[in-house]
């Protein structure tokens, strides 16, 4: 990841009032059973998970290419990095990267560095958009390449060299939510703030239970969880 400058800014400070969301995402980190150790957070952002970690007693480093946000978390008092190749090979316990691989054209070499970057029994969380076809102007304001399927995110980490220990699609009613999006698209691209917050507060909660029934089949987004194998795991 070099410098960069991210188009989303406005959208990723509305996401802030998204509070039963925000907490599912950082239960999800949490429920990765990883050992003390460097965690990375990939893409921070404007750190609002990072400092969630680090307040939590974990070694957090943050990964941020835009100038902007990195400096938005130094001021938090976190580690941060322009790039994740100044970490060295085989040192980190764990990765997380939320909402950040879609940004990225080229996603398997991502995956590549994380495989390097991790030590064995590593693991890595991964949460991206799901289904080309809830694509909106949304997606094309903050720079999506791409929105995944389960096929498509495990075939990357699996031809990386990793171990898929779990795979899930979550928020099966933002897929209704999107596609009413779609309907009223204007083309801007923003988030409506009050519609958020309706959302998360209301509908979020009962799309959670739902996902019991429907997570292997669709959601808004999918999140993967995958491990790097240990050397005599491969027969080495």
């Amino acid at each position: 990841m070099s410098a960069s400058n991210y188009t989303g800014r406005d959208n990723l400070e509305v996401m802030r009032e998204a509070r039963k969301y925000n907490k599912f995402l950082f239960h999800l980190i949490c429920s990765v059973d990883f050992l003390d150790g460097v965690v990375v957070d990939f893409g921070a952002g404007n750190g609002i998970f990072a400092k969630e970690m680090w307040f939590s007693g974990y070694q957090v480093t943050c990964v941020e290419s835009d100038q902007v946000l990195s400096d938005e978390i130094r001021r938090l008092g976190l580690r941060v990095l322009e790039d994740i190749d100044l970490l060295e090979n085989r040192s980190v316990e764990y990765i997380y990267s939320l909402n950040v691989l879609e940004h990225i054209e080229d996603d398997f070499s991502v995956a590549q560095c994380w495989f390097e970057k991790l030590r064995p029994g590593g693991w890595v969380l991964v949460y991206v958009p799901a289904f080309r076809w809830l694509m909106t102007s949304m997606d094309y304001k903050v720079g999506h390449f791409r929105r995944y399927t389960a096929a498509t995110l495990c075939d990357i980490f699996e031809r990386a060299g990793f171990l898929v220990e779990k795979k899930s699609y979550v928020d099966c009613i933002g897929v209704l939510a999107t596609l009413f999006y779609k309907m009223f698209d204007n083309g801007g691209g923003e988030i409506d703030a009050r519609m958020l917050r309706l959302y998360d507060k209301y509908l979020f909660p009962v799309s959670r239970l739902f996902d019991f029934l429907f997570s292997n089949f669709f959601g808004k987004n999918i999140f993967l969880i995958a491990r790097k194998p240990f050397d005599n795991d491969r027969g080495g």
